[in-house]
């Protein structure tokens, strides 16, 4: 087994976390600030209340256990675009101010993307990518652009439609959208005989699917996983993110190794890190290639 490290992006030019700490995040997207809960930051606020409010164009304000509404401090769009570029790796995000205060984006997953774009290049012509539990597509957009024929599973119609839009925004065309559950979607490709050469998964520590399905993270990763096997080609590479934080990055790591036992995979927790100087954990990342 191999050492645990900490992993960060570091190509990011069009976003910053600003500051972290009180249950809430300072962030700029683009040139928009925006206030929002976030449960892992235990921690004080570097900066004072007084400074995130001055900065911030916007605030997340919770009503419930799952939704809330935004507050404006400043005039901004409810709707914007922001672009993440690293040498070839060109993509856009659509962001929106939704009522789950979500924007639209993962930014700690161009720790991925950069990634999957590099390995889709060394598979080559003829790569086929899979993205399960896959929200907006950031994972989709990379292995597209590395020239990958690339099939984007989501349970939630709206989603998808969201991905199309970053697709279409990214100058990007042809990605295949299947609006189902992920863990059925997958039993299928393995009873149709079907191989990708990477596959990405993204599951959550609770979710329903398109019929009602029900999904939890630890009573159905292991048999995911197994099906997922199944599905590798010969030369694959494979990317597993964690969020729930029920999960360590030793639970990841015996999962990845029990079920694929890769020859090498890289283990770590993903975190974000603060201009004011702190770091924000954003859940466990395995990944291997062959």
């Amino acid at each position: 087994m191999n050492e645990i490290k900490l992993l960060k992006p570091d190509h990011w030019k069009s976003y910053e976390l600003i500051d972290c700490g009180g249950g809430e995040k300072l962030e700029k997207f683009g040139q928009y600030i925006t206030i929002r809960p976030e449960p892992q930051a235990l921690w004080q606020k570097q900066l004072s209340e007084k400074e995130w409010l001055a900065l911030a164009h916007v605030k997340f304000i919770q009503k419930g256990s799952h939704s809330g509404a935004w507050k404006k401090i400043k005039e901004m769009p409810d709707k914007w675009q922001i672009q993440y570029r690293h040498e070839d790796l060109s993509i856009c995000f659509n962001l929106s101010l939704t009522s789950f205060k979500h924007v639209g984006i993962f930014p700690e997953q161009a720790v991925n993307w950069d990634y999957i774009y590099s390995q889709t290049k060394r598979i080559g012509q003829g790569a086929r990518v899979l993205n399960l539990f896959a929200y907006t597509g950031g994972a989709s957009l990379a292995a597209k652009a590395a020239g990958a024929d690339v099939t984007h599973v989501d349970s939630v119609k709206q989603v998808i439609s969201w991905s199309r839009e970053n697709m279409e925004s990214s100058g990007l065309k042809d990605i295949r959208w299947v609006v189902e559950d992920a863990l059925k979607f997958v039993k299928r490709e393995v009873n149709r005989g079907k191989k990708y050469h990477g596959i990405i998964l993204d599951p959550p520590a609770y979710g329903i699917g398109a019929n009602g399905e029900r999904w939890k993270l630890e009573e159905l990763i292991n048999e995911m996983l197994s099906e997922i096997k199944l599905l590798l080609d010969e030369k694959h590479f494979l990317v597993l993110n964690m969020y729930s934080l029920g999960m360590s990055p030793l639970i990841t790591e015996n999962l990845i190794h029990t079920v694929f036992k890769p020859k090498q995979a890289e283990v770590a927790e993903v975190y974000l890190p603060a201009k004011s100087g702190v770091k924000l954990p954003l859940g466990i990342l395995a990944r291997f290639e062959n």
